[in-house]
């Protein structure tokens, strides 16, 4: 096996959203493309999507696709920290893939010092596993309140003696007031684990960006050790927001609404319908943004009786009466799924003070909140025909009532799902649906659209994976980094 030229580095930036996850995913790629036992690392994560792990817990989405670009199932090692926010000031705190309790941010504040060592321990077991570690920063080291027992950027890079890269977003503006600002912000000993920079999303000709490149090394000391392009049309999941720029056809005919709630969760399910050809997606605040629509797809929630009152109180509930009424369809995913039904019980008020809160009693079913939080991957096929579907589950409580005698899969770990009599209603557990090309053909061929020209979006996103790579390749000096880092 070849020799890694370094053990770890760390990728932090100075904004969310920088490029830190792309960057990391890109770097898992070019080292796994050189033979290298190459890993993923977050120490802390905050974000609602989220995917299954080969030992059964839960870490986010970025640290997924970083896995995938590295050839590795996802484990919650490389994530050992997540935050799944409630609200904003509270969150569902996950420990080593696993749920420990709702917290305030205060609570978590002083539970840091435990979560540090939980972060160490996986460091440790990956450590001896992986020739490499690719570590990814969450939002920006410069963050002075949160400084104080840090976790997930310099906090955790002094810690492990692990060097640091900053990138910074040039498309924003004022790339070089980020990074010489941000630098300026740290102590000594933190601006010295910095060894060098990436300047992120650049346009045009870079003779012109010269000059600035020319004085940022010489004010700072530190290299430029990379310029990448924006890259257009460029997919990889999103970390945490929803991200709307790679929908595709505004002007299809067949139209699919999603309501976008406060607690939406797992974005990445309408990925696949967002690059779909002849479908376009909109996500409305209110149904008053929307005229008409063939499909109403009801997404994944953190807190779902929340995310029901909003529904209820933007209009949706009346909305989706009259869509029926009209001959259309609507699904339900997770949450989603747990609100078309007649009751969410919730005896322990892990979401409401009440015990039981109505649902939209559009399904026959009823559904109890739960502490012990369900985590799977999931494979099978649909009820009525041959068709392979795939996904995985993330949800609190069980959904249990008449409807679940016309299930819509049969999954190797039983039936799964409801449909109502009339066929226009139906709801799943399972996220992911859309993936496979056929089971996406076909979910929308049962909401009327009949065109089998769906994408793989398994493809798809190791085509981006891939591209990332090729551009690094190119753009990025490896040769001074291995330098720097002896």
């Amino acid at each position: 096996m070849p020799v890694a030229p370094f053990k770890a580095l760390m990728v932090q930036g100075t904004t969310s959203d920088a490029g830190k996850s792309t960057l990391v995913t890109a770097l898992c790629r070019y080292y796994q493309r050189q033979g290298i036992a190459v890993a993923p690392f977050k120490p802390q994560n905050m974000a609602l999507n989220s995917a299954v792990t080969v030992d059964g817990g839960e870490i986010g989405r970025a640290q997924a696709v970083q896995a995938a670009a590295c050839g590795l199932p996802p484990h919650s090692d490389m994530n050992p920290v997540l935050l799944k926010p409630n609200s904003d000031t509270s969150a569902q705190v996950i420990i080593h893939g696993k749920v420990l309790e709702n917290q305030s941010a205060q609570q978590y504040h002083d539970y840091k010092q435990v979560a540090r060592q939980a972060v160490l321990d996986s460091w440790q077991r990956l450590g001896q596993q992986y020739q490499m570690l690719l570590v990814e920063g969450a939002g920006s080291p410069a963050e002075i309140n949160l400084r104080q027992g840090d976790i997930a950027n310099m906090g955790f890079a002094e810690a492990v003696d692990c060097p640091v890269i900053l990138i910074a977003d040039i498309d924003r503006g004022g790339v070089f007031a980020h990074l010489v600002g941000t630098l300026a912000l740290l102590s000594a000993s933190e601006q010295q684990r910095i060894v060098g920079f990436v300047i992120n999303r650049f346009r045009g000709d870079i003779s012109l960006l010269q000059p600035g490149l020319d004085w940022l090394e010489a004010e700072t000391g530190k290299p430029v050790l990379a310029v990448l392009p924006y890259l257009h049309d460029l997919y990889i999941e999103a970390e945490d927001a929803l991200s709307v720029r790679h929908a595709r056809n505004e002007k299809a005919w067949f139209h699919i609404v999603v309501p976008y709630l406060p607690s939406f969760s797992n974005h990445t399910d309408f990925d696949p319908l967002q690059l779909h050809p002849g479908v376009k997606v909109s996500f409305a605040r209110h149904p008053d943004e929307i005229v008409a629509a063939d499909l109403i797809i009801l997404p994944g929630s953190k807190s779902v009786v929340s995310d029901l009152a909003r529904l209820r109180d933007q209009g949706w509930d009346s909305f989706i009466l009259r869509h029926l009424r009209y001959g259309g369809k609507v699904l339900g995913i997770c949450g989603g799924f747990q609100m078309l039904g007649e009751w969410i019980h919730d005896p322990l008020g892990l979401e409401s003070p009440s015990s039981c809160v109505p649902g939209l009693a559009l399904l026959a079913i009823e559904t109890s909140l739960q502490v012990k939080k369900s985590l799977q991957y999931s494979v099978g096929q649909f009820m009525d025909k041959p068709i392979p579907i795939k996904g995985y589950q993330i949800h609190l409580g069980s959904s249990s009532g008449p409807a679940m005698r016309n299930p819509l899969f049969r999954l190797s770990e039983g039936l799964e799902g409801a449909v109502s009599d009339d066929d226009q209603i139906a709801g799943t557990y399972l996220h992911g649906l859309f993936d496979l090309p056929d089971a996406c053909n076909a979910l929308l061929a049962w909401a009327g659209y009949q065109q089998a020209d769906a994408i793989d979006f398994d493809q798809y996103r190791e085509h981006g994976i891939n591209r990332l790579a090729d551009v690094l390749a190119v753009e990025f000096d490896f040769q001074q980094l291995e330098r720097l880092l002896g």
